[in-house]
């Protein structure tokens, strides 16, 4: 575990060789921002911003003084040229003169001074890098910084490591006001070599992007030794609490995938959520120390975390010698429970007659001994949450180490966390997908149907597990979801594997909403000619397969207590028996039977159980390459050939059916907005070929 000794860490210069370093001035701005961006404990995902003073022609190709500034909503690390902002530098910098600007007023004029109205709107601090009169400005949120800034003697301190060359602006939300703070501070003292905002970060300049890059590591760096020096020999947080020595490592991982659907209920009471796990070296040291439950409850490291983590995280506190897997479900939804209520308190003491209140649920949760779990409804939500975290955890750590940290007060927190102009930011993301935060287990993953409900639920949003025996072929269905779809090989026949599957699925998203079963097997033969083995076969993977699913589905979805939607991907053999099918027809029948009995059982639960039942589905269909054409071109007594024609022939609408089609019949049952009030039922895709005998 870290000691005090490193409680914060210096951060190494990435500026490469001049030959490297490119001579057009938003390059070099590009770079540098690309540079800060690449070490989080610089700056933080969709935090800080970076500015070039420069010139340029407009759209009359008169040469004006310009300001590049980070758009609002951009990352560091990745952000290129189109996602910076140019200003007119000769009409923002007279503002200084002002003696207020609101907010709205601010984005307005900003506004009229872009160069082109198709730009991005500007930082939010973009006032800040115009009255700064140098030409490169770097805003940054570094660790070892915010450990002074949210040290509750911080201004003390950094005159202590600094002396003239730093100067101290107490608290206030970023614009108009701190930007003019700010500028008539670097303005009124020139040796002054960065400012640092309480409570937030750190502003420093250069004559190039060069000299305003190494200026902001050394100064990270120069911080971090002064904190060490000054911690060194104390534990971080206090040390290890009670019953850290405990808990194994085994027992941790055992307890966190048999609580991980009764946490992820409890977090989703208005919106599904996934779940991202952390039980890194310092989660542990912090969710084990003996302070953990004071300091986690203090507040925000960062005013820029509170979108994403809120004000403080959920903290559960667990016994490992006094409490089970089962107390602590429920003490996760007391707590929970609590949790919303608080933050429906906090939101009606602070918000004003324009607010909209936000989801009350917790970000991160905090289980004493276990690690940190951080939700968000998609993957890359709730991993900032987790990363914002993480970097709380050292701020903390640091500003405590110095004599105690602080943070926003509650009112100051609201008027961040519901601020218009950071709300904006939140609005820039794509449209919620139908399914968002939802996460569906699709058997049968890697054949022509399993590919095609995997694409259809992933592309409503949905993060997806495809499970097959072939699971390359599974992973090369979910490929294209990235970090939104996940693959596990195995056999529906199999306790194990379906039991594997699911705590795959837990293990990755944190749980499972739509399940759809999927793995199928194809035969044709008459009575006389079916084997025992054959029979079993089809009835051990169509209906015991199908059972198995089921009674894991079952499980995992009354734990997290939020409904679910199970999905059936049978046949119209289900419903009338297709000749010298009898193997296959009747397994099929007890997949339907099976449904039923589910949706009976699973009422109460909101546990929803419907059917899909294809036919003539000829073509992306995995059977209809294997023996399964030959066998029913012989049923019906015509060449394999010449099977799609006679399908094709009894369609009365003339067309075939294709997996996409079953996969938007699965959509519409997985759907709680297309048929939430549907259970016990199925749809029949058959292209229009009659439901009767013979066939």
């Amino acid at each position: 575990m870290s000691v005090a000794g490193a409680v914060a860490h210096p951060v190494e210069s990435l500026w490469p060789p001049a030959a490297e370093v490119p001579a057009d001035t938003l390059d070099q701005l590009v770079l540098a921002s690309h540079l800060l961006g690449a070490n989080r404990a610089v700056a933080n995902f969709g935090g800080g911003n970076t500015s070039a003073k420069g010139t340029t022609d407009d759209h009359a190709g008169r040469e004006v003084r310009t300001l590049w500034v980070k758009g609002s909503g951009s990352d560091l690390a990745t952000m290129e040229r189109e996602h910076f902002t140019a200003l007119r530098l000769e009409e923002i910098e007279p503002l200084i003169e002002r003696e207020e600007m609101s907010d709205e007023e601010m984005v307005a004029y900003l506004g009229r001074c872009m160069l082109d109205p198709a730009m991005p709107r500007s930082s939010i601090e973009t006032l800040l890098h115009a009255f700064v009169p140098a030409a490169h400005v770097h805003h940054t949120h570094p660790d070892a910084i915010n450990a002074i800034a949210g040290a509750a003697d911080g201004e003390r301190i950094l005159a202590e490591v600094f002396g003239g060359r730093a100067a101290w602006v107490a608290y206030v939300r970023p614009g108009f006001s701190l930007a003019k703070q700010v500028g008539e501070l670097v303005r009124g003292n020139p040796d002054l070599e960065l400012v640092v905002l309480a409570k937030h970060g750190l502003v420093v300049w250069g004559d190039s992007a060069e000299q305003a890059y190494r200026r902001t590591i050394e100064v990270i760096n120069e911080a971090a030794g002064a904190v060490n020096e000054r911690s060194a020999g104390s534990p971080r947080f206090g040390g290890p609490g009670p019953g850290a020595a405990e808990l194994t490592e085994s027992r941790r991982r055992a307890l966190l995938a048999e609580l991980l659907p009764a946490l992820r209920g409890a977090v989703s009471s208005e919106r599904h959520k996934l779940l991202t796990v952390d039980t890194s070296e310092p989660v542990l040291e912090l969710v084990e120390s003996a302070r953990a439950g004071e300091l986690t409850q203090v507040g925000a490291a960062c005013p820029d975390h509170l979108v994403h983590t809120k004000r403080v995280p959920l903290w559960v506190p667990f016994d490992p010698g006094a409490d089970d897997a089962a107390a602590l479900a429920a003490r996760i939804r007391e707590r929970a429970d609590a949790y919303r209520e608080d933050y429906r308190a906090y939101f009606a003491e602070h918000a004003g007659a324009e607010d909209v209140a936000a989801d009350p649920d917790p970000r991160v949760v905090l289980v004493q001994h276990l690690g940190l779990v951080a939700a968000g409804q998609t993957v890359k939500a709730s991993r900032l949450s987790r990363d914002l975290y993480l970097r709380a955890i050292e701020v903390i750590a640091g500003a405590e180490a110095l004599g105690g940290f602080t943070s926003l007060t509650a009112a100051e927190s609201f008027a961040v966390e519901y601020w218009p102009l950071e709300l904006y930011k939140l609005s820039l993301a794509p449209p919620p997908g139908e399914l968002q935060g939802q996460v569906a287990l699709v058997t049968g993953a890697a054949g022509g149907i399993g590919r095609a409900v995997v694409a259809t639920l992933g592309a409503a949003g949905a993060c997806v597990v495809g499970f097959d025996l072939d699971r390359e072929g599974a992973a090369d269905a979910v490929a294209a979801l990235g970090a939104s779809g996940a693959a596990v090989g195995g056999d529906v026949t199999s306790e194990e594997d379906v039991a594997a599957a699911f705590a795959a699925a837990t293990a990755a998203f944190g749980g499972v909403d739509l399940v759809v079963s999927n793995a199928g097997i194809a035969s044709s033969a008459p009575i006389a000619a079916t084997s025992l083995a054959e029979w079993e076969r089809n009835h051990r993977i169509l209906a015991s397969g199908y059972f198995l699913v089921s009674r894991a589905a079952f499980e995992l979805l009354e734990a997290q207590r939020r409904g679910g939607s199970i999905v059936f991907v049978a046949s119209k053999n289900a419903v009338v028996a297709g000749r010298n099918a009898a193997a296959y027809s009747s397994a099929k029948a007890a997949e339907l039977h099976l449904a039923r009995c589910l949706a009976e059982e699973g009422g109460a639960a909101g546990i929803r159980v419907n059917t899909v039942n294809p036919d003539a589905v000829l073509q992306g269909s995995r059977i209809w390459g294997s023996g399964w054409r030959e066998e029913r071109a012989a049923a019906y007594g015509i060449a394999p050939e010449e099977l799609e024609e006679h399908y094709r022939k009894r369609t009365t609408l003339g067309v075939n059916v294709y997996p996409a089609d079953i996969a938007e019949a699965v959509l519409h049952f997985a759907s709680a907005r297309r048929s939430g009030k549907t259970t016990g039922n199925m749809l029949n895709v058959d292209g229009g070929v009659a439901a009767a005998y013979p066939r």
